[in-house]
């Protein structure tokens, strides 16, 4: 079994230049075979704005680019985990997203 712990950032592209929000996690990636789990928590709470902004970004799409400290980035879908700051990621299904190119696609 794979696992990965550290930082990465998760960021909601409204296209390929403009990048709505940025929030700052400890993420923990555990991998099995070809399926894999993670996890992750907000490295420090959210100001009443940020929250209404991040609420905001949820209701519009839930997918963001998970953005590792060595650049990779990965599509993930973000849902609360119940708990203030935890949340749990899942890879984007490829149906799912938006094609190559348009929302998703963060600018290189």
């Amino acid at each position: 079994m794979d696992s990965y712990e550290g930082t990465a950032t998760l960021e909601w592209w409204a296209n390929r230049s403009t990048c709505l929000g940025r929030l700052r996690v400890q993420v923990a990636v555990r991998a099995a075979g070809d399926t894999w789990t993670s996890e992750a928590t907000l490295e420090s709470p959210l100001a009443a704005e940020d929250r209404e902004s991040f609420d905001f970004l949820m209701q519009i799409d839930p997918h963001f680019t998970l953005r590792f400290d060595d650049a990779s980035t990965l599509l993930v879908k973000v849902v609360e985990a119940g708990v203030e700051g935890r949340l749990i990621l899942t890879a984007a299904e490829a149906d799912t997203a938006e094609p190559t190119g348009t929302r998703h696609a963060p600018h290189q």
